[in-house]
């Protein structure tokens, strides 16, 4: 499936690549016959499709960079066959008139190259050695960025002001009139030399940002200022931002001063929206400045490469609180010994650490229950409407190759086939983002499930919301969007970001909350109640689509822990290859579940339960994994998540007292010098006396 809809889009590139070489024979064709017409035809039409292929077609274009056939070779190809076609065409004298045309096209290159050049000055001197977010770092002397066809899009610029040139050389080549060409060439090189000069000013002292020196200086004031107690170190790729993204809320309620720490700069607009302040430390020596602040924890939702690095801070403790629990394996992975304490939801996460045996012991595990899922609501009964709504939001399939990790290979068609086959479900698909990203048949699966689903859709009728509606989610779409994102121009840079994303002005993260709980009620009031759902986007979230749902079926994953605090009917599909016995021993998780095998035969009697909660033989169970799961309801989790936070503080404090009275051991006091300098002078003068007494005895 996947290859059928790359189809039109692999056609595409190489329909355009054909013509581009197409394009370039005819050009030398044309030039050496000389055959006017088809030179001039060919030469305009081979500039017109390089500027279209930069807009549309940038993979294509990367792809023949990699092979040395950029933009300037091409460019400088087709400008090499204008002037092999010049040579040839009668009526325009090689010394008198095409020697200077020639010589001004090589001026336009000589500043292209220059205006590169100072491109790249720009650019390092934008590149500060940290980047911020919900921090005023006004006084860092930031400015907006220049023009993006200046500073950052080299193959534009080239092709763009050489329109001028080319259109003037090619006009020349059709009426034989050099004065065309050289009208071309001359703007051409003024708006390469205009701006060069443009862009330079960038390079002035009142446009530069501080040096990397000022910067961190800047930056021990802002810390100092500030005085953080409580961070959240994440690194990771592209698509893990979701595991930091979880942990947001619970940070900002915190009573303490929170920071957000991360490491790649693209990861700063990935993050978010939220009040906390937001440090990225690209390299590890400016990371160091945490060292000598009033941080005092940090915590860790994700194990990196890069969290090795911070580790290496002594006056900092460190808490591993994951991005989601499990019964897989990563949910107790070795690393986390590493940290000062790994905090968990509850007494299964205890156990699972137990007979892992990876290192962590006891006592430094903490339960603070999961504070995020505050949002989802508790179970209120079988459906009362006319349709059961079932949630099915598989994982993805890991690293390992494991053929239980995700349910889509193997169950997934027979699972949602079973759902359609119901009249009275509404389906809602959400699987995980990264469904496809390592086994192209889970890739394949999920887009034959999306197919199904849209098939069942156009089967199914009835009454839609008015236009109402839509209108409604649109403007609740708009409102949000202006919470939770800045609208950069298309040049703004990683400086300007940072200009425009200051100190937050009032309680955003309130406001969000309320927009977000609005823009969900219109959401799910913009579809008909008989509407299967495909659920893509990270809009609505899981916990949202946990309220609507009657039953979750899932696998194995932290998508299953987090839906038992609603004590909702719950099934985890079996593709492991396990019977069900050992199954339900390996996996805690689904100690209250509905086992469905791959063929997923057991769904009809699953519904029936669910609409008939007297048949629901697991209802007691959920309660009692819930508790063994998430923990105790009280005190709330935030309230143990707060407390656990005060106690590593603490923590922190009393080793920096430790290590402060052993290091003023270890360092003579000034009075202790001085004592000693006394005792000294005292017996210099007792010496001297001696001496005194001597010299007059031998007098």
């Amino acid at each position: 499936m996947p290859s059928a809809g790359l189809a039109p889009r692999r056609i595409v590139q190489l329909s355009a690549l054909f013509a581009m070489f197409a394009l370039f024979a005819a050009q030398l064709v044309g030039a050496l016959l000389p055959n006017v017409p088809v030179f001039v035809a060919a030469s305009a039409a081979g500039l017109a499709l390089d500027t279209y292929l930069q807009h549309r077609q940038p993979g294509l274009l990367s792809l023949l960079g990699k092979v040395r056939f950029d933009v300037t070779v091409r460019q400088l190809l087709r400008d090499m066959l204008i002037v092999v076609g010049l040579l040839r065409i009668d009526g325009i004298n090689p010394l008198r008139e095409q020697a200077p045309l020639t010589i001004a096209l090589l001026c336009v290159y000589l500043l292209h190259f220059a205006c590169q050049a100072v491109a790249v000055l720009v650019r390092r001197t934008r590149t500060l050695p940290i980047v911020t977010r919900n921090i005023d770092a006004s006084a860092l002397q930031l400015t907006a960025a220049p023009p993006r066809i200046l500073a950052r899009r080299a193959s534009h610029r080239l092709l763009v002001f050489s329109i001028p040139a080319t259109a003037g050389l090619l006009i020349t080549a059709g009426t034989t009139a050099a004065y065309w060409g050289g009208i071309g060439l001359g703007i051409s090189i003024a708006l390469m030399l205009l701006g060069t000069l443009h862009l330079a000013t960038w390079l002035l002292p009142k446009k530069r940002a501080k040096s990397e020196q000022k910067v961190m200086e800047w930056l021990d004031e802002w810390l100092a200022d500030y005085q953080p107690t409580v961070a959240m170190y994440f690194s990771g790729g592209t698509s893990s931002a979701y595991q930091a993204n979880m942990w947001l809320s619970t940070l900002a309620q915190l009573d303490a001063k929170p920071l957000i720490v991360l490491r790649e700069r693209f990861m700063v607009q990935k993050i978010d929206a939220t009040d906390v302040p937001i440090i990225c430390f690209p390299k590890v020596a400016t990371m160091f400045s945490l060292e000598n602040s009033t941080l005092k924890m940090m915590l860790h939702p994700a194990n990196s490469g890069k969290t090795s690095q911070v580790l290496r801070i002594p006056t900092i403790k460190h808490a591993f609180i994951n991005h989601g629990e499990s019964d897989k394996l990563s949910s107790c992975n070795p690393y986390a010994k590493a940290y000062d304490e790994v905090w968990v939801a509850g007494p299964a996460a205890r156990e699972r650490y137990a007979l892992a045996e990876v290192g962590v012991e006891d006592k430094d595990i903490v339960e603070v229950g999961r504070p995020q899922l505050a949002p989802i609501r508790p179970y209120a009964g079988p459906p009362t409407g006319e349709y059961t709504t079932v949630l099915y939001a598989p994982t993805w399939e890991g690293w390992d190759g494991n053929p239980g990790n995700t349910s889509v290979v193997l169950a997934g068609e027979n699972i949602v086939r079973q759902l359609l086959a119901d009249d009275g479900v509404r389906l809602l698909y959400k699987p995980h983002p990264m469904t496809g990203s390592v086994d192209p048949r889970a890739g394949a699966a999920n887009e034959r499930i999306m197919a199904m689903i849209r098939e069942a859709n156009a089967k199914r009728s009835g009454d839609r919301p008015g236009p109402e509606a839509a209108a409604e989610l649109a403007r609740r779409t708009v409102e949000l969007d202006k919470l939770t994102s800045t609208a950069f121009r298309d040049s703004a840079d990683e400086m300007e970001r940072m200009l425009l994303q200051g100190a937050p002005q009032g309680d955003r993260d309130a406001a969000i909350a309320k927009a977000t709980s609005a823009w969900e009620t219109a959401y799910w009031s913009s579809f008909p109640e008989w509407e299967h759902q495909i659920i893509t986007d990270a809009r609505p979230a899981i916990f949202a689509c946990f309220n609507q749902a009657d039953l979750l079926i899932s696998d194995v994953s932290s998508v299953v822990s987090d839906w038992l605090s609603s004590e909702k009917p719950y099934a985890v599909a079996n593709t492991s290859g396990m019977p069900e016995a050992a199954f339900r021993a390996g996996f805690p998780t689904v100690r209250a579940a509905t086992i469905l095998a791959p063929d997923a035969d057991g769904i009809p009697s699953l519904l029936e339960s669910v609409r008939a909660p007297e048949k629901d033989r697991f209802t007691e169970a959920r309660t009692e994994l819930k508790q063994h799961l998430l923990g105790p309801s009280d005190p709330p989790s935030l309230v143990r998540f707060d407390e656990a936070a005060r106690t590593l503080c603490a923590k922190a404090d009393e080793r920096r007292d430790r290590m402060a009275t052993r290091l003023a051991a270890e360092i003579p006091s000034p009075r202790g010098a001085a004592d000693a300098e006394d005792f000294e002078t005292d017996a210099n003068g007792a010496e001297d006396s001696v001496n005194g007494a001597e010299d007059s005895v031998n007098a």
